[in-house]
């Protein structure tokens, strides 16, 4: 039986002298290696992979007249500004507008600004798609300009569009290009919309839905942050596990729930996220599919189960909910023609089916673990199973325990265990294991991932590929997170003009280039040692991978002997660094791979350096 979905991984290894090790390879593979190995574990995407630039963009799930309804937000040249939910709204999933008031004797610019996700990134060569609705108040003979803008902290004008408007009392879409004329000195810089404060004195105007995109990765239509999306995509993931682990609901009312990301911006009211930050739901599901099929990348979705942190759907109520996973799945893989919900996707541009063999029931359902054996995992799985016979199903227990009925397929186990436990179990997986985590080593909570965390993930990714016919996809979580705003350590760090690669960005990369066809059974590493290694065969290629972890200080020397002939050069790409060398923003590059060649042969030395991560490649004649 399958186990282990999902891997994350942030492991740390203790410091002890390493060995010299004589390690013989066997030609005949022992199994083959799912093209599902390496993927990604996403939860949000809002000041991140979602390439909108403006936070608190149509005040979804505030309460109006609080200053926290206000975030990013600020007046312009005396303007008063407030969130209402008094003027007909925008849409009824966007029940909230701001209320601008232009006081009399204004002169000039006057209007409001927002910050971005920790600021805006103004690049000259790029051209920004800006837009919002305005509405002005019963009566209004304001006629003027209106004005979208970007501005440097000094007042720098960057670019501007304006138009002239009149005092239009039903909800209008106003929509400009902005070309900047120079890149900011920084990211400190705002978008602003104002009006002509003369003519518009005053005048109050109601403005929703506001949105400064750049351009977009493959230039989608809402779509993903260039660098970022370009950086995931030069790992090569095979699957994208979404719509996000923990984030699927903190409360019953407040669960993902599919058609409410799919659609018209102006249809998505978003909702309150289990990290306490709004998530927009601009990154939907249609685009959340979108962006995997421009990657290739298979999905691996998960549906609401009936558990959130604030409650748990009675059995005799669960019907509902069930079907609202059944329109999900057929949401991305229906007949129009036989699903409302597949008729939309064909409505929204997409009428073949996507492609989808996994689906997760629920989420770290251990935590709940009484009702998902007891209704929650057989009702769903049972429904969903007869619906769909093609798909695979996950469980979210922990694996066989509790026993489920009918018994699962597949599961996804987290584990989240200290530094010394993930030492100690770096042969867990010649049994079954699934997600886990050290977020911590013996100095407290780490930022950012460091360098010997990295060598001891790459042993255990050793680890996933001797028992790849146990481990069928494996993930590092989280993925990524803002610089100016996180709780864990992440494979990203973004600001709003960067992206930070950490060491374990640089190990996921290198495993999944790597990754190979099939596995090659070798001389076993110490089940308590501190060097470990794993050597794969991508039989398409004609190359052999050995991927070398040394997770001690000092080096180790490792002599190889191999089965078949290669040729005489072979390429060696090694990460290395000092136990906490971390690629932080002031020092983005400190842990990089360096490539070099090297002497190979059937029979062959190397020497990994302390705290490294190497990979061989030899091409077989």
């Amino acid at each position: 039986m399958l186990s282990s979905a999902f891997i994350a991984l942030w492991a740390f290894v203790c410091v002890v002298q390493a060995a010299n090790f004589s390690i013989v390879v066997n030609g005949s593979a022992s199994h083959s290696i799912p093209d599902t190995l390496y993927g990604l574990m996403f939860e949000s995407g809002d000041g991140g992979l979602y390439a909108e630039l403006l936070q608190n963009r149509a005040f979804q799930q505030v309460v109006p007249g609080t200053s926290g309804s206000l975030t990013a937000w600020s007046a312009v040249k005396g303007a008063q500004i407030s969130v209402v939910n008094s003027t007909s709204p925008l849409s009824s999933a966007l029940p909230n507008s701001l209320q601008v008031q232009i006081p009399s004797g204004s002169s000039g610019a006057v209007g409001v600004a927002n910050s971005g996700y920790f600021g805006i990134n103004v690049n000259q060569s790029w051209t920004y798609n800006a837009s919002f609705f305005y509405k002005f108040a019963e009566g209004s003979a304001f006629n003027g300009s209106l004005t979208a803008s970007l501005v440097a902290l000094d007042g720098t004008v960057l670019a501007s569009s304006s138009s002239n408007v009149s005092g239009v009392a039903n909800w209008t879409e106003f929509f400009v290009q902005l070309s900047p004329n120079a890149s900011g000195a920084n990211t400190n810089n705002s978008f602003l919309v104002t009006l002509d404060g003369g003519a518009a004195a005053g005048e109050t105007v109601f403005f929703s839905l506001f949105s400064l995109f750049p351009p977009t990765y493959k230039n989608r239509k809402n779509g993903m942050r260039v660098d970022l999306a370009q950086a995931l995509a030069d790992m090569k993931p095979a699957f994208f596990r979404f719509p996000g682990g923990n984030n699927l609901g903190q409360s019953i009312g407040g669960r993902w729930i599919w058609n409410n990301t799919v659609g018209p911006l102006t249809n998505r009211p978003g909702r309150l996220g289990d990290w306490s930050y709004i998530n927009t739901d601009g990154l939907g599901l249609k685009e959340y599919l979108d962006f995997l099929e421009d990657e290739g990348m298979q999905s691996i979705m998960a549906v609401w189960a009936g558990y959130s942190f604030n409650g748990t759907v009675a059995e005799e109520d669960i019907a509902p909910y069930i079907q609202e996973a059944i329109d999900q799945i057929n949401f991305v893989v229906g007949d129009p023609a036989k699903s409302e919900a597949a008729a939309l996707r064909a409505s929204l541009g997409h009428p073949e089916a996507y492609p989808l063999q996994w689906v997760e029931i629920g989420n770290e359902d251990f935590v709940a673990a009484d009702t998902y054996s007891a209704y929650r995992w057989s009702d769903f799985v049972g429904n969903l199973s007869a619906a769909f016979p093609d798909l695979h199903f996950l469980a979210t227990t922990y694996a066989f325990d509790p026993v489920l009925s009918p018994s699962p397929e597949l599961y996804d186990v987290h584990v989240y265990q200290t530094p010394t436990w993930f030492s100690e179990n770096t042969f867990i997986y010649d049994g079954y294991e699934g997600e886990y985590a050290a977020t911590s080593n013996a100095d407290g909570h780490l930022s950012f991932p460091i360098m010997s965390g990295s060598a001891g993930e790459a042993a255990f990714m050793t680890g996933f590929e001797r028992n790849s016919d146990i481990v069928f996809a494996a993930a590092y979580a989280p993925l990524l997170s803002s610089i100016d705003n996180f709780q864990w350590p992440n494979v990203f760090f973004v600001s709003a003009a960067n992206v930070y690669l950490s060491s374990s960005y640089y190990v996921q990369k290198l495993f999944s280039l790597s990754k190979g066809t099939e596995y090659l059974p070798s001389t076993l590493p110490s089940t308590n040692g501190t060097t470990f290694w794993s050597v794969t065969r991508d039989t398409e290629e004609g190359n052999v991978f050995i991927k070398i972890a040394n997770t001690a200080s000092d080096p180790a020397q490792l002599s190889f002997k191999l089965p078949f002939s290669v040729a005489p050069m072979g390429n060696a790409q090694v990460l290395t660094g000092s136990a906490n060398a971390t690629n932080s923003p002031a020092t983005p590059e400190a842990v990089v791979p360096n490539n070099s060649q090297f002497d190979a042969s059937e029979e062959f030395e190397w020497t990994a350096p302390g705290f490294s991560v190497s990979v061989l490649t030899l091409n077989v004649q």
